[in-house]
């Protein structure tokens, strides 16, 4: 019978060490990984202080919007396939426009021209602090309700940051 009690004693100590190493271990990766998420939102936030664009010159062709977009803040815009694009219109409310890297001119896309970027020296086709890039916004010939002309366009980074142009009277 001893050896029986010492047995169990010993199993018993080892499923203690296996079940608190388990729970402390748990302990830590959450801990690590609440860590990482605080650290990721950081530097997002970090992101979006220095992120600032400005819609300037705008030109109607045909049934496409010609417009620059200037980055005037301190960092590099990236991403350009996540920014988003929209149009108004006082008669059909807004329109939601997709990104086209392959600059087939379809209504409902924008696109950046081959050479569409002024004082792109750094970072080639990506919109560093002081670049001016060319978009081309294409809407409907006709007026329908999905892409009319604009009224005015906003555009809008990967990371939240807009700006925002009354293109029309």
């Amino acid at each position: 019978m001893a050896v029986a009690e010492i047995i169990g004693a010993a199993v018993g100590v080892l499923l203690l060490v296996v079940v608190a190493y388990l729970l402390v271990g748990g302990t830590l990766s959450t801990a690590e990984t609440v860590v990482m998420a605080q650290k990721d939102v950081t530097l997002l936030q970090e992101s979006r202080l220095r992120t600032n664009i400005d819609i300037t010159d705008h030109t109607f062709n045909a049934n496409t919007l010609n417009f620059n977009i200037t980055n005037i803040g301190s960092e590099t815009v990236t991403n350009l396939p996540h920014m988003d694009v929209f149009s108004y219109n006082r008669t059909y409310g807004y329109s939601h426009y997709q990104y086209d890297s392959t600059r087939l001119m379809g209504e409902g896309f924008w696109y950046v021209p081959v050479d569409g970027f002024e004082n792109d020296f750094i970072h080639a086709e990506q919109l560093d602090p002081g670049v001016k890039m060319w978009v081309v916004l294409t809407f409907s010939s006709s007026e329908t309700p999905e892409y009319p002309k604009p009224d005015s366009i906003q555009v809008t980074t990967s990371n939240g940051i807009s700006a925002e142009k009354i293109v029309s009277i």
